[in-house]
């Protein structure tokens, strides 16, 4: 989620920041150029005030205002490197530094002139940008009685207002991108903030759907929503593990209550069994479904426990615990005529709780050798994979279809065809929930040719860490 969460607020901020920044470069620009159109104004209407009492229209050794005005054009062409020039309205030069420039008739030049002709001073040239190498031409009028006689011009270079446009601009980019580095810092701040009590929402809910009903949200961090959802949910945690562990404590207790009735129903039977004829077939038949009936009893309770008792994580060596597990029931395997091996490597380390994945590979195993007829094999295989260690039983039996591959490790659920024999259809189930409790999984697949292939898989790294 943050992946997606943050391109989004970095967009939006530069966004934002671009949408700040480009208004203020040009309005850095427009303020360097006003602040030299401002001095040219001055200039040109100090120049102006000069000419306004020059008489003469032709040049002559008495007239000392054109000499002044001449002179101080002059001095200020060669101190500032401006065009500066006095022009009639006909366009001949009053006075003008250099002596030859001309003010232009075309583009901005001859719009500026003809501008202030009308008595209008120049206050809004076309903005000139860092990668534009243009001029600054700004006019004044020369009024006299209240008519223009001549116009003063300056073409002024732009390098050094340019050099400081370029220099502010850089000052801009360098605070949008500080300001930015504060803002994607901010934003990773801020989306840590938020999506940190969904992260550890989202881990405590993988927990509980594990098996580890005790894992709960610590609601002291995040938006006020996000604590009162956390709130919200150790609530419902505590309420479904109350009613698992009634739940629990309900099989637990009538397992345990019924076994005592049972057991008495059974020798009552075994006794009413001395009165009537031998091998009575009402009377064996009565007696396998009370055997039956404990079994299942027993089963729920060793469900119960298995889903309730703590797990013991340790260091186990698998390839070990296999040889042992084989080697325990291989009177069995060789009592009814199965092949019993075991193949794989013979240490393979993995986490889990010792004696629940000792239950659990005996109730694979059981299960494996009573489906498998005389003569076919079974084959225990550990493997590592990485981060994760196999054992995988496969069997010869008749396997199961892909429907019922669906519902095997159900509770109570066996097959239609294997209901002659014996078992409870706990097994698995028994099986599932001990691995559970350790990290572990169990899945099922068929066998080739023939037959069911269940694989366990524990982790080879401490569900803790």
């Amino acid at each position: 989620m943050r992946t997606r969460l943050l391109p989004l607020l970095i967009v939006l901020l530069a966004g934002m920041l671009l949408a700040l920044g480009f208004p203020l470069a040009v309005s850095v620009a427009a303020a360097q150029q006003q602040r030299v159109v401002v001095d040219r104004i001055d200039d040109t209407a100090r120049f102006a005030a000069l000419a306004q009492f020059v008489t003469e229209r032709k040049k002559s050794s008495q007239d000392e205002r054109r000499r002044t005005l001449e002179t101080e054009l002059a001095s200020y062409s060669e101190v500032y490197g401006i065009n500066a020039g006095v022009f009639y309205r006909d366009r001949h030069a009053m006075a003008s530094a250099p002596v030859s420039w001309t003010v232009p008739k075309t583009g901005e030049g001859g719009d500026a002139f003809q501008e202030a002709l009308y008595k209008r001073r120049s206050h809004d040239p076309a903005q000139v940008w860092p990668w534009q190498d243009g001029r600054l031409i700004v006019a004044s009028p020369v009024v006299r009685d209240g008519d223009v006689v001549a116009v003063v011009v300056t073409d002024s270079p732009t390098g050094q207002m340019r050099e400081r446009i370029l220099r502010g601009w850089l000052v801009i980019a360098a605070g949008e991108f500080a300001a930015m580095l504060v803002a994607v810092g901010a934003a990773f701040r801020l989306t840590g903030w938020v999506l940190r009590p969904v992260r550890v929402l989202d881990a405590a809910t993988h927990d509980i759907a594990t098996g580890l009903m005790n894992s709960r949200v610590a609601a002291g961090s995040g938006p006020p929503e996000l604590r009162r959802l956390a709130r919200s949910f150790n609530e419902m945690a505590d309420n479904v593990e109350d009613v698992l562990e009634q739940q629990r404590a309900f099989v637990a207790d009538a397992s345990h209550q019924l076994r005592n009735p049972l057991a008495a129903l059974l020798l009552r039977i075994e006794l009413l069994s001395l009165e009537l004829p031998e091998g009575n077939e009402e009377i064996a038949s009565v007696r396998t479904e009370g055997m039956r009936l404990a079994q299942v009893l027993d089963s729920l309770l060793d469900l119960a426990l298995a889903e309730h008792a703590p797990a013991h994580l340790q260091l186990i060596d698998i390839g070990e615990l296999a040889c042992e597990r084989v080697a325990a029931w291989r009177p069995l395997a060789d009592d009814k005529g199965v092949r019993l091996t075991r193949e794989g490597p013979a240490a393979v380390t993995a986490w889990g709780d010792l004696v629940a994945l000792s239950s659990a590979l005996d109730a694979v195993i059981d299960n494996a050798l009573k489906f498998t007829p005389q003569g076919e094999e079974v084959t225990v295989a550990v493997a590592s994979n990485g981060e994760t260690c196999t054992i995988t039983v496969a069997d010869g039996g008749p396997g199961l279809t892909e429907d019922e591959l669906e519902r095997v490790g159900d509770r109570f659920w066996r097959s239609t065809r294997h209901q002659n024999v014996k078992g409870s259809g706990l097994g698995l189930s028994i099986s599932r929930a001990l691995l559970l409790a350790v990290g572990g999984t169990m899945s099922y697949a068929p066998n080739e040719p023939h037959g069911l292939r269940v694989t366990v898989t524990v982790p080879r790294t401490s569900p803790t860490a």
